[in-house]
């Protein structure tokens, strides 16, 4: 990879990577007496796939909450598109471009995969009340396009077959493919990923990995993820954050961080001279 610019950089695949999309500066959050991230920074480029790992209680989830507005740290700055965001609910910053999906499941499980599907479209639906209860003018419009671009979503996701099937009836691997398809609907610019492959076997993990390399290069959404394969990690991120024990102790591309003592030490768990 070549030295990052403040316009960006190249990998060594040739993709072209932009400039920084987010940056959290110095974040530190506490639980009371418990420190769960402490002075972090770390930013996100346009266009690339950046991993956050480290081992189980790291602070990677809380850090995930505190970009898309769930926690609010007491110290450091979140920006976003060059501007310093204020403290924001998460629907107000799922408005600006951010989703997620999360660690478990969280789907609606009596309802069809196209339904939990539509229900990311709700920050694109506009329609005043009366309009959406008489189903009239542009409540009408906005139905129709809306479910016109869920439907490019399911067949994308290659879940043409489970569109109209409860999802508390599919098997897990289905059910997390949905709810990638439930974050997408809302056109993110930052796609937050919480463990997408958690749970999954070899092939499951093999189909959502080519899911997210075609989300980033076909949709050309940024991405974060958390994930403990490593060999997932390795293969897919263009640029890695380690943190452990609410600190920050990597970050760089696969490489380096795979190369890095205290990363070998903290998670990797291999002997190194």
């Amino acid at each position: 990879m070549n030295d990052m610019s403040p316009d960006g950089y190249t990998t060594p695949d040739g993709r072209q990577i932009g400039g920084v999309m987010m940056e959290v500066k110095n974040i530190t959050l506490r639980f009371g007496g418990v420190v769960a991230i402490k002075d972090i920074s770390f930013d996100i480029r346009e266009g690339e796939i950046r991993a956050i790992i480290g081992p189980n209680g790291a602070g990677k989830s809380s850090m995930l909450n505190v970009i898309n507005g769930f926690y609010h740290p007491q110290e450091g700055e979140v920006w976003f598109n060059g501007a310093k965001r204020k403290a924001m609910k998460p629907h107000a910053i799922a408005k600006q471009g951010i989703a997620r999906t999360f660690q478990n499941i969280a789907l609606f499980k009596g309802m069809s995969t196209l339904d939990n599907i539509m229900t990311g479209r709700f920050t694109k639906m506009n329609a005043g009340f009366w309009s959406q209860c008489l189903w009239k003018g542009k409540a009408e419009q906005e139905e129709i396009e809306n479910r016109e671009y869920v439907e490019k979503i399911i067949d994308f996701l290659e879940i043409q077959a489970i569109r109209k099937t409860p999802v508390g009836r599919l098997p897990y691997g289905l059910q997390k493919r949905v709810e990638l398809g439930r974050a997408l609907a809302a056109e993110p610019k930052l796609l937050l990923l919480d463990e997408p492959m958690a749970g999954m076997n070899v092939e499951e993990k093999e189909d959502m990995s080519r899911f997210i390399l075609d989300v980033n290069d076909e949709f050309g959404t940024t991405i974060a993820l958390i994930e403990h394969d490593m060999g997932v990690v390795m293969d897919i991120s263009d640029r890695v954050v380690v943190m452990d024990y609410g600190r920050k102790i990597g970050d760089g591309t696969p490489d380096v961080v795979r190369a890095d003592p205290a990363v070998i030490d903290a998670y990797l768990g291999v002997a190194h001279d």
